[in-house]
């Protein structure tokens, strides 16, 4: 065979095997502009309990022994709903610009929230600080502080979590403290247990464990 039929044979597989590659690279990205990168999935009871370990992991840093929980705070709870979940991809992007734009399907954010009483701004100015200088070095990030106003307030952005999980610590009128955990809108698998109105089962809260009957 001559070197020039063998380089024949050579290359131009090779080329066509690079236009396959090319194309199907091509196509998958138009794809993920036009339906949009897949929310992760995961279990929603999982992540409730994950978050419900976190915010443990700021009262324990809070340290206010003489706090109690706010039995009648009105977000005491943990939940899943969808409503900040939207769908991906350019198909979806009139939906986006109507007065109430839908949510995806089977995508929720779990939330976890409680407050606790008996704390001034001043012990909760206190208390940021001590969440700071505790979770900082264990790959806490602080996203945003304010410790200055009459409201001190953090956000925080848990190890290990999805890209939007965080968790915000501020002070409300009448000496209270609010604790609240989001975590990132996925898409909850098959088979996942639901409740009556239609939302994933969720485990019961369990923090602050200290204060809890």
């Amino acid at each position: 065979m001559s070197r020039g039929r063998a380089f024949v044979w050579v290359v131009v597989p090779l080329g066509v095997a690079w236009l396959v590659v090319r194309w199907m690279w091509l196509t998958q990205a138009v794809d993920t502009v036009w339906n949009g990168e897949p929310y992760p999935v995961a279990d929603p009871a999982v992540t409730a309990s994950r978050i419900d370990e976190r915010t443990q992991d700021v009262y324990d840093a809070l340290a206010l022994p003489d706090a109690g929980l706010d039995r009648a705070w009105p977000g005491r709870a943990v939940e899943a709903y969808g409503s900040s979940c939207r769908p991906r991809g350019l198909r979806h992007f009139s939906d986006q610009l109507a007065d109430s734009p839908p949510s995806a399907d089977g995508v929720v954010t779990v939330h976890s929230e409680w407050a606790l009483t008996g704390v001034s701004p001043a012990d909760a100015a206190a208390g940021l600080r001590r969440v700071q200088k505790r979770l900082e070095p264990r790959g806490w990030e602080v996203v945003e502080y304010d410790q200055d106003g009459t409201r001190p307030f953090m956000r925080l952005r848990p190890p290990g979590g999805g890209d939007d999980d965080q968790i915000q610590i501020q002070s409300y009128p009448r000496d209270r403290l609010q604790v609240a955990a989001y975590s990132s809108c996925a898409r909850y698998p098959e088979g996942t247990p639901l409740t009556s109105y239609g939302e994933p089962a969720l485990p019961a809260q369990q923090a602050p464990a200290q204060l809890r009957d």
